[in-house]
């Protein structure tokens, strides 16, 4: 298939600054995730590799060829929409097969083509209906089959599962994946839903404002965040902040004191910092009834989720969330303590908001 590479894009709506030297490699093959908050520019990027916008500066390729100027058309990319934009007076075929007759594709084929990949994607029972006929997850299916059937290079989905309630999304996202991966096509998938880029995605892009904040695997991007944007915001609950000051070999937290991590004595001695933002997942820590050895607190509510429950503590004021076993109870303002593991911690510079291995790193 195609590896795309995006060298230096920047894109101006006059003076509004939609993305800011984007340098990105994705793969041939590859499942890439733009993950960010609503206008952060990950549509906007999207639409800059399908050829719908021009980038102000910067160069596209896929594989050598550079696509730049090149109109949509002739860049042979499927492009899925939030809104799945079907034509209401086509029925299910005819939609699925637009693209392939602008191509002037023989009648034949056509029929083939188009019958191959409603299979593909279980539909081939509602050729003969019209949009107004299907459920939402039907309608989102006739969009994909409509940008698979020309056997595209590259596939771009603009949130494409936004849209549907919550059972068919997870259920559309296992096939979105399957197919991916079957047809070995290179995927880039817009998405402002965290847990739908970490169950798909080989590798996931974080924009915030227009430019690339970190690029890695899921478990990267996770556990290793390189920005505190990034681990507030992956993960649900996100991850805990909170802010301590260097005391020798100690953080002191509020009216705690724990060891500084081992991975980041060395890191703090060089970099000759003395105030950090302590950060950790809230699946990464456990909470012991009474004092004990870590982050000292009361119990300010809890929230039973079936299997396992969320915990509010209050540090001095500061709110941090735990998960808990079902089986465990607890009473409003009752002494706990926090002990995190020490090697899901990670220590942020106060200032700049970066994870301190980096900053040491660049």
């Amino acid at each position: 298939m195609v590896e795309i590479t995006l060298k230096g894009i920047t894109k101006r709506f006059g003076n509004f600054l939609a993305l800011d030297n984007i340098n990105l490699k994705i793969n041939d093959r590859e499942f890439m995730a733009l993950l960010g908050p609503s206008g952060s520019g990950k549509s906007t990027l999207l639409y800059t590799i399908a050829g719908i916008y021009r980038p102000t500066r910067g160069r596209i390729y896929f594989d050598d060829r550079d696509v730049t100027d090149i109109p949509p058309k002739d860049r042979n990319v499927g492009l899925v929409f939030q809104n799945w934009a079907l034509y209401p007076h086509m029925t299910v075929f005819e939609n699925i097969a637009f693209p392939l007759e602008l191509r002037k594709v023989p009648r034949d084929e056509i029929e083939r083509k188009v019958r191959e990949v409603a299979k593909m994607l279980h539909i081939e029972n509602l050729l003969h209906r019209y949009p107004w006929q299907l459920s939402g997850g039907q309608q989102q299916r006739v969009a994909i089959a409509r940008a698979l059937v020309k056997e595209p290079d590259v596939l771009l989905l603009d949130e494409p599962l936004s849209n549907l309630d919550t059972l068919l999304r997870l259920e559309v996202r296992a096939e979105l994946k399957r197919l991916q991966k079957e047809l070995g096509i290179t995927a880039v998938y817009v998405t402002h839903d965290q847990a739908e880029a970490l169950a798909m995605a080989d590798r996931i892009a974080v924009i915030k404002e227009g430019k690339i904040l970190q690029v890695g695997t899921p478990n990267e991007v996770y556990y290793k965040p390189k920005y505190k944007f990034v681990g507030w915001f992956l993960g649900n609950p996100p991850m805990n902040f909170v802010e301590a000051e260097v005391e020798g070999d100690y953080l002191r937290v509020y009216s705690s004191r724990i060891p500084v991590p081992s991975h980041y004595r060395e890191i703090i001695e060089k970099l000759g910092i003395k105030e950090v933002i302590l950060g950790f997942r809230p699946h990464d820590a456990q909470i012991v009834k009474g004092v004990g050895d870590g982050l000292l607190g009361e119990v300010y509510s809890f929230e039973p989720l079936g299997r396992e429950q969320i915990v509010t503590i209050s540090l001095d004021g500061v709110f941090i969330k735990v998960f808990a076993p079902e089986e465990e109870s607890f009473t409003f303002g009752e002494k706990v303590t926090v002990e995190i593991r020490e090697d899901r911690i990670i220590l942020f510079d106060k200032e700049k908001e970066v994870a301190l291995e980096y900053l040491y790193k660049d």
